[in-house]
């Protein structure tokens, strides 16, 4: 199992980087327990390892008048490898993607999608999504509300699992 790789003190940073990403070198030492020029040190091999991919703010869109979020399922007529990987690299081009998920089952993709109004998402859906070269079928869903959305993985199922023996 992955997370059993890291030691306890090695989650734990991650698990308060995920809260609070820009807590000081000094606080996050202090919460896992440790001194600061060590922590800093877990914390850039955790980031050279790949288990810190980024730091980021989490941007209220809607105040940024990004009032549409839209998820699309997008079936291929193809799906080759080169194939998929050419939908991918044209998704990652579109702005209005903000994430873009190959699936199995019945649909190949699913992409979250934002846009400042329908009109704007609507030409997007039309002139680029659909327009594109092996686009067999889009079905969209448009998002009235939001419930939930944590980022991230909850570390105490990842202590749960790791604290059992193989």
């Amino acid at each position: 199992m992955a997370g059993s790789k890291l030691d306890p003190i090695d989650r734990m940073i991650l698990s308060e980087l995920q809260a609070n990403g820009r807590m000081t070198n000094v606080d996050l030492a202090k919460k896992v327990g440790i001194s600061a020029p060590p922590c800093l040190r877990r914390v850039r091999t955790l980031e050279e390892s790949g288990y810190i991919k980024g730091y980021h703010a989490d941007i209220n869109a809607r105040d940024l008048g990004f009032e549409v979020q839209v998820f699309a399922m997008v079936g291929l007529h193809s799906q080759a490898e080169a194939d998929l990987s050419s939908f991918e690299a044209k998704c990652a081009g579109w702005p209005l993607v903000r994430e873009c998920h190959m699936l199995n089952g019945e649909i190949d993709f699913i992409l979250k999608c934002v846009a400042p109004d329908l009109s704007t998402f609507q030409r997007f859906l039309t002139e680029e999504l659909t327009a594109a070269d092996n686009v067999a079928s889009v079905k969209t869903s448009l998002v009235i509300r939001g419930a939930k959305d944590e980022p991230g993985v909850p570390f105490e199922i990842l202590e749960d699992r790791v604290s059992q023996p193989d």
